[in-house]
């Protein structure tokens, strides 16, 4: 299995990216956010049990996202592979999806980041207010507090995955087509 977490700060590319890569490998992408959102409208019970902590303003523990995740996981046992998409967030997250997937006898092949320096990533967020009606990338403070939280809380999840060697960086600047070749030419050498 091709199993890819695609990282790299709001704005990086990771959406835009994860359709190529859909595409080209035959793999399911897997956004903790569309998963949330799907079981929150579903009203599945795991649905029902991270509504009642956003209803309370509080972060959804992680053992009820890896349960999610685990769920979904069991819906494509066929699959040549996912696609991580805002999963994980921490080193705890990391560890747990780690475990998670042993038990599918997988793991994670890379984590492959999208590299893009912040005023890029600004100028990014504040055309996709325009183009997409975003309302999270209009205010440029909300920007600058993604930004800042993807810094100080996300980026340390890097190091996890440098220390297993499953670590690669790449120049998410350029044309998307660009950017594609460098995530293709990386996947390519796993495969």
């Amino acid at each position: 299995m091709l199993n890819i977490v695609l990282f790299g700060p709001p704005g990086a590319g990771k959406g835009t990216q994860s359709q190529f890569l859909i595409e080209k490998f035959g793999l399911i992408h897997l956004s903790t956010g569309d998963i949330f959102r799907r079981n929150i409208k579903e009203g599945t019970e795991l649905g029902k049990l991270a509504q009642s902590y956003m209803n309370q303003g509080k972060l959804v523990p992680d053992e009820v996202t890896i349960n999610m995740l685990k769920a979904e996981l069991e819906k494509y046992p066929d699959s040549k592979g996912f696609i991580f998409d805002g999963f994980p967030r921490t080193q705890a997250q990391a560890k747990a999806l780690d475990a998670l997937l042993k038990e599918k006898n997988t793991s994670i092949t890379r984590m492959i980041a999208l590299e893009v320096p912040e005023e890029e990533l600004k100028r990014r967020l504040a055309d996709r207010a325009v183009t997409s009606g975003r309302l999270d990338d209009v205010d440029p403070e909300v920007i600058q507090k993604r930004i800042d939280v993807y810094m100080d809380e996300t980026l340390p999840v890097k190091s996890y995955y440098e220390n297993q060697n499953k670590y690669c960086g790449i120049n998410g600047v350029g044309a998307i087509e660009e950017v594609t070749k460098r995530l293709l030419d990386e996947i390519n050498t796993l495969i």
